[in-house]
């Protein structure tokens, strides 16, 4: 599509508005007005540029910009006022006077053609943006749409790994082996997390609540196989029930703290806080490193960032520090409701 709008630009520039304005009686207008026809000329052309480049983006951004997008276009209204304003001649009455001039003889006729030119530029080069604008949003959808696919695929040989299967089941045996109270509850716990991830895996968001109480989840299965050398914190703190995110997107962090900040031989910690106010999400979490290598073990944060790139562009910020003793995670997003 790139290419497309560079054609239609060209096309517009360099065949539609010439033809435009070689219709308009622009000959004697060069011959005695060449500096101001240049100018004019080149103020279109600048106008176009301005809308394709810069405007019609901006149009489409935050509060900010779409502020100084109607901004932008009221300049260039006044500018071209301005412009048409320039007295070249004053034309004799006559009552021959036919079309437009006619009707508005405050109106002259080099008036007319710059102001029916700048409403060409206008709309030709508005129709352009928007087209170029809503072909990238749907490029954007498609992309999202795959690395969504893509991401379920990876969740799966990911968090259901055999190893965490076996380790909880395992925990789960023990649990019901002693007839310890907390057995029963944590198959629920299991199950349910089971189910969450078949019925998120189909579709685009899920309630912040949902997400949440799967981290909370993770973490209570994750901890019967912990002793008492890690001791972990999780705080979630709420306040919108009608907040929506992409399933499994936070759980990634989640795994990477008990994947690389788990010892069973040496103190750890596992910090965890997920807060929402107004819209705004915030997510920390901290653990220390005990250097195992695994294959593969970075794969899941880039996914990650990828997928944040492609469904909140511009609207998040994702801090890693890695200092070889503590490895945090800090990651802020504006969702909507």
């Amino acid at each position: 599509m790139k290419h497309l709008a560079l054609y239609i630009d060209l096309a517009f520039c360099l065949i539609v508005l010439p033809i435009m304005v070689s219709l308009s009686p622009i000959e004697r207008w060069v011959h005695h007005f060449t500096s101001y026809m240049v100018f004019a000329g080149i103020w279109l052309y600048l106008v176009y540029f301005i809308n394709r480049v810069i405007t019609i983006p901006f149009l489409f951004g935050d509060r900010n910009k779409k502020i100084c997008a109607t901004i932008m276009i009221l300049m260039s209204v006044i500018v071209t006022f301005i412009l048409s304003s320039v007295e070249l001649y004053n034309p004799k009455p006559s009552i021959h006077d036919q079309g437009i001039v006619m009707y508005l003889p405050q109106i002259l006729q080099y008036q007319q053609v710059l102001w029916s030119l700048f409403m060409i530029v206008e709309a030709f080069s508005f129709s352009v943006g928007l087209l170029v604008h809503t072909d990238i949003q749907k490029a954007r959808l498609r992309a999202a749409e795959a690395e969504r696919n893509k991401a379920e695929i990876e969740l799966y040989k990911a968090q259901i790994k055999p190893h965490f299967m076996f380790n909880t089941l395992n925990s789960l045996y023990g649990l019901f082996l002693t007839g310890n109270k907390n057995a029963l509850p944590s198959l629920e716990k299991f199950i349910s997390m089971m189910r969450y991830i078949h019925t998120s895996s189909n579709r685009n968001l899920v309630p912040l609540a949902e997400e949440t109480e799967y981290i909370r989840r993770y973490v209570d299965i994750q901890s019967l196989r912990l002793n008492e050398m890690t001791k972990i914190s999780l705080r979630i703190d709420i306040r919108s029930d009608s907040i929506m995110i992409p399933p499994m997107l936070l759980v990634t962090f989640v795994e990477n703290c008990f994947k690389h900040g788990v010892s069973p031989v040496q103190k750890s910690l596992i910090l965890i806080s997920l807060t929402e106010n107004d819209g705004s999400l915030l997510f920390t979490a901290s653990n220390n490193i005990f250097p195992v290598k695994r294959i593969g073990e970075h794969m899941g944060i880039a996914n990650c960032r990828k997928r944040l790139e492609l469904l909140f562009p511009g609207e998040y910020e994702l801090t890693i520090n890695n200092n070889s003793d503590i490895f945090t995670v800090s990651l802020q997003i504006k969702l909507k409701s």
